[in-house]
């Protein structure tokens, strides 16, 4: 359990050590007052609006970083002085607005540790390269574009190795999925091209253009992060609906939609077969075997009833082995076709179950009503539907296994 939090104390340790091996500074201490107020002042604003990304062990800053830009100006050094006030900025506002996580010391550390040791690899490539980088179309970005790529390569590996330490993560599958799927090459670009932008900014002092480059960068990530808000909360009213109305054993709608698509009907003059089916003598197959063969008994006939209805069509499980069906586009001839379909299917082709520790089949029947009429105001749906459970009634009354059916005022019976 304390494995990922001696590893993030040891990574501070390796970057004050990293860090301190390259003081002191090597840049007007005017200018570097400058730039680290500006760079704390907007890290602390668009912390705020940082994502994040945690899974129980930590919570590690997983959003744009300008400290790429600021170790290229202030050194290792520099950036050490950088990421521990910002940092800790971050961990003070947390504790007052009681929102710090119960790690949030040792994910500070983390922060601290990991921004410094890996943006310092960043930093020893770029000067490292930028004399060739120089030398061809571009260079520059292209050379921060790199780094940046590093950089990230770096961050989810250190990442992962903590979450693996946490307990978080076991695979490296998780690995991939967690960390390195999310890497792509819009974000390097955005990170990489703000970066290079604030560098160069920094490096010809033109503190306006450096903090018009701040807000504009506010204003568009604050931005994302609305749009990503409102379309997660468009995500989570859809699944709230979708539950709402879904039969979650068989995945058909269930009698909440039934009643809406009933509304949504009434009155418009739409020609419509309704179906009312049931499964026969469903309390016998609890009552020999349990209710779970009961329920995949349920599930076998919902399933018979999709493969043999279309996109138009609605199937609902109205209540218990009752389901309802509302054929659309169809006149009554293919209405009494999809009634002799349904039956034959059920007749033909048992439900395959576990019982009693081996796979067995239940043989089972249904019974039908069907009203066929067009809804108009005289005729709302809820009567319509009335008239289809009585046709229902009349089946099993018959023998069961069988459908009853009315066409407007003409009604049959069919085995």
């Amino acid at each position: 359990m304390w494995n990922y939090k001696i590893f993030d104390i040891l990574l501070f340790i390796a970057s004050l050590i990293v860090g301190l091996s390259f003081a002191p500074l090597e840049v007007d201490l005017t200018k570097f007052l400058i730039v680290i107020s500006i760079f704390l002042v907007f890290s602390a604003v668009y912390s705020n609006i940082t994502i994040q990304h945690g899974n129980g062990g930590g919570t590690f800053d997983y959003g744009i970083s300008y400290s790429l830009s600021f170790i290229l100006f202030a050194g290792p050094f520099g950036l050490l002085i950088f990421e521990f006030f910002h940092r800790f900025n971050v961990y003070f506002q947390r504790k007052y607005t009681k929102t710090a996580d119960a790690d949030e010391f040792t994910d500070t550390l983390y922060n601290i540790g990991s921004f410094v040791l890996y943006n310092t690899v960043g930093f020893i490539i770029f000067f490292t390269v930028l004399p060739y980088a120089q030398t061809i179309p571009f260079g520059y970005f292209l050379l921060f574009f790199a780094v940046t790529l590093i950089n990230r390569l770096q961050a989810s590996g250190l990442m992962a190795f903590a979450f693996y330490l946490s307990g978080n993560i076991k695979s490296w599958s998780e690995v991939v999925t967690l960390f390195f799927k999310k890497i792509t090459l819009f974000d390097i670009g955005k990170v990489s091209i703000t970066n290079a932008l604030l560098y160069y900014f920094v490096m010809e002092s033109q503190w306006e253009m450096l903090i018009g480059l701040f807000l504009l960068n506010y204003v568009v990530s604050k931005s994302f992060v609305s749009n990503q808000e409102k379309v997660q909360n468009e995500l989570e009213r859809d699944r709230f609906r979708e539950m709402a109305y879904t039969d979650f054993m068989t995945g058909l709608s269930n009698r909440a939609m039934m009643d809406k698509q009933m509304d949504e009907i009434n009155g418009t003059d739409e020609v419509l077969g309704i179906v009312v089916a049931d499964i026969d003598k469903f309390k016998q197959i609890n009552d020999n075997y349990n209710h779970a063969v009961g329920d995949r008994v349920i599930q076998h006939f919902a399933e018979v009833l999709k493969a043999h209805t279309t996109k138009e069509d609605c199937v609902f499980r109205s209540g218990g082995e009752e389901f309802t069906i509302f054929l659309r586009g169809r006149n009554y001839v293919e209405c009494l076709d999809f009634l002799k379909s349904v039956s034959t299917h059920v007749n033909a082709h048992p439900a395959e179950v576990e019982f009693d520790g081996k796979e067995t089949f239940i043989d089972y029947s249904a019974s039908f009503g069907l009203y066929f009429n067009k809804m108009t105001e005289e005729l709302p749906m809820e009567r319509a539907y009335i008239y289809a459970d009585q046709l229902l009634l009349e089946a099993k009354e018959q023998g069961r296994n069988r459908h009853v059916v009315k066409n407007g005022e003409r009604s049959a019976a069919y085995a």
